[in-house]
């Protein structure tokens, strides 16, 4: 079946106040968007968005039919998302399986309620998440190497009037000891609050001031600059040098597994990642914070390269794998005619200054799909017609940008049209059992 759902965006402070309703063709409300969740997950399921008598969520349609509408007679393990990021996010990290199972149990066995804002086990899962560019996109992405943060905190020293001896101290600290308990001891010291902390702030503060220009990376001093902008005085500023700062195009993709601790900073992007809410914060928010839990839980080794690459597996088809089971995402691109228009392609732009997919780069008259496990998908450009041609009754939806559809289990789907859709399902070793669909 080929389902058309919907949900409503996220309010989150941190959202931009104009792309999501640009791409979803919604007058801006004024507030902050920040995420579309297209999924079952509980805590925002989508809704069945048309020709339903009575108004129901994922949830309630596969709880319906599981063996049709579920994977393996249960819910989906992955969720697909848009972001919208108009301010820098928290930094934070997600556990693994076997952190997530027992910090979950910890917190049912001690009654904290599951909505509680202290509470940072919402669930049992792990959260590895995949994030994919529609416009420029900059992120705070796993830890970097210590001799390019040292380089960074002596140079930001060299420009501070103010706070350079705190700054010198700390780099000449990190480079004494082994790197990952560098990197613990710097969380350790950053969120102690003491009189040394405040004096490596202010010189931050001082250092990437207008007017100064300290001997570093111009993306790493935007970056800073817009941290001690939204976040003065939070030690998550100081936390942000030991990571790696990335910008992506359009397309380019991070996979951020377990245990990684991270931030995004701005842009619009599609992010796919197993089906969880768990978070552990370590600043940049006034969301809950709990730093001994966070030292516990992350991964202090550098991680080398944050970057996915695409696979192109066909023309116009691109797959992001990054080799967990609960997902994998791919990007199609059909430039032919536009369904329903006439001829005419019509707009294929996501948005000014964002996502411009007019030339559909890489384009093929059709895409096949297979479709054996069930699908998520949205059109970020265009309008693109799926099809099933070989199911027993033939199927065919229209999606227009920013449209989504829920595709169960089945035979392959075509695309057709002039636009782009990315598509989210399960990994390639996911466990799946025979349900006698034929």
């Amino acid at each position: 079946m080929l389902i058309f759902i919907a949900n409503t965006p996220r309010a989150y402070a941190w959202g931009s106040k104009v792309a999501l309703p640009e791409m979803l063709g919604h007058a801006p409300t004024g507030e902050p968007q920040a995420e579309l969740w297209l999924g079952d997950h509980p805590g925002s399921p989508a809704s069945v968005a048309k020709a339903t008598p009575v108004p129901h969520t994922l949830i309630e349609l596969i709880a319906k039919d599981p063996e049709r509408y579920g994977v393996n007679g249960g819910s989906l393990p992955f969720l697909l998302k848009v972001l919208a990021i108009g301010a820098p996010l928290s930094l934070q990290a997600h556990p693994d399986l076997a952190q997530a199972r027992a910090g979950f149990a910890h917190e049912e066995a001690a009654g904290v309620p599951i909505d509680a804002p202290h509470r940072n086990y919402r669930d049992a899962n792990h959260k590895p998440e995949l994030l994919v560019a529609l416009s420029e996109v900059t992120a705070l992405s796993g830890f970097r190497p210590i001799a390019d943060a040292v380089l960074d905190m002596r140079a930001l020293a060299q420009a501070a009037p103010y706070g350079a001896a705190a700054l010198s101290v700390v780099a000449d600290r990190l480079v004494a000891a082994d790197p990952g308990q560098a990197r613990e001891g710097f969380l350790t010291w950053a969120f102690g609050e003491s009189d040394e902390v405040e004096e490596a702030l202010r010189g931050i503060v001082d250092a990437v001031g207008e007017g100064s220009r300290p001997a570093i990376d111009p993306g790493r001093l935007a970056c800073l600059r817009e941290l001690v902008t939204h976040y003065p005085g939070d030690p998550g500023v100081l936390v942000s040098l030991l990571l790696h700062h990335v910008t992506l195009a359009p397309g380019e993709a991070v996979y951020l597994g377990a245990r990684q601790l991270h931030a995004y900073l701005g842009g619009i992007a599609v992010e796919v990642m197993a089906a969880s809410d768990n978070v552990l914060r370590a600043g940049l928010t006034e969301k809950h914070v709990d730093i001994p839990e966070m030292l516990r839980v992350l991964d202090f080794d550098a991680l080398d390269d944050p970057r996915l690459r695409g696979e192109r597996l066909a023309p116009g088809l691109c797959a992001w794998r990054p080799g967990v089971p609960d997902f994998q995402l791919f990007r199609a691109r059909v430039a032919g005619e536009a369904p329903g228009a006439g001829g005419a392609a019509g707009s294929l732009s996501f948005g000014a200054g964002q996502h411009d997919g007019a030339h559909l780069s890489g384009a093929a008259s059709e895409v096949v799909l297979d479709a054996s496990a069930p699908l998520v998908l949205i059109a970020t450009a265009g309008r693109v017609l799926v099809s099933r041609p070989e199911a027993e009754l033939a199927e065919m939806a229209n999606v227009a940008r920013g449209q989504s559809l829920y595709v169960s289990a089945g035979e392959p789907i075509r695309l057709t049209g002039s636009g782009e859709v990315f598509l989210a399902t399960v990994g390639e070793s996911f466990p799946q059992h025979d349900s006698g669909r034929s």
